[in-house]
């Protein structure tokens, strides 16, 4: 089994490449934006109590959001292995997973960062902005904004992978199919 944490700032393209991945390595992808939407929309016991922090524009403590990965690892028992997206964002976050995943018995196999220059992204998501409707897409200092929370909050996570020989940095710039191949390559020679 193996389980990824893909690692990149908005508009590096994850969701593109998890989409990828996730075929070609039999994987699950586990996006915590589409986990939140998913309880939110079908008022869940965690999507309504996620929504009360939401409500007040708090941000959703680690353990409502670590509880509602490990109904969805629990809910694929017979995966291939994970793909985590937008989870750890944190230290804590980072610990509560470990401890999860030793619970059955796994672990992370690595992680795995897009890394492309802030001022090609923010044109990248400016672009995405124009057709995707998304207003966070749209608003230049709202995005350097999310850089800074990104580079503030999951930064330092890069050196708590880097000390377990779990971490590996990808150049997100190019085709598709280039960052595909050049995914692979770190995921085939784990």
């Amino acid at each position: 089994m193996i389980n990824i944490v893909l690692f990149g700032k908005p508009g590096a393209g994850k969701g593109t490449q998890a989409e990828f991945l996730k075929g070609k390595y039999n994987l699950t992808h586990l996006s915590t934006g589409d986990i939140f939407r998913f309880n939110i929309k079908n008022e869940t016991e965690l999507g309504k109590l996620a929504k009360t922090y939401m409500d007040k524009g708090d941000l959703v403590p680690d353990e409502v959001t670590i509880q509602m990965l490990q109904s969805e690892v629990d809910n694929n028992p017979d995966s291939a292995g994970f793909l985590f997206d937008g989870f750890p964002r944190t230290l804590a976050q980072a610990g509560a997973l470990d401890r999860f995943l030793e619970s059955k018995g796994q672990q992370i196999t690595a992680t795995v960062a897009l890394e492309a220059d802030d001022e090609i992204l923010v044109q990248r998501l400016l672009e995405r902005g124009k057709t995707s409707g998304r207003p966070d897409d749209q608003d230049e200092e709202k995005i350097r904004n999310r850089y800074d929370e990104y580079n503030e909050k999951t930064a330092p996570l890069m050196d708590y992978y880097k000390e377990q020989e779990k971490f590996y940095a990808v150049d997100g710039i190019g085709s598709i199919a280039d960052i595909t191949e050049r995914l692979s390559t770190v995921i085939d020679n784990l």
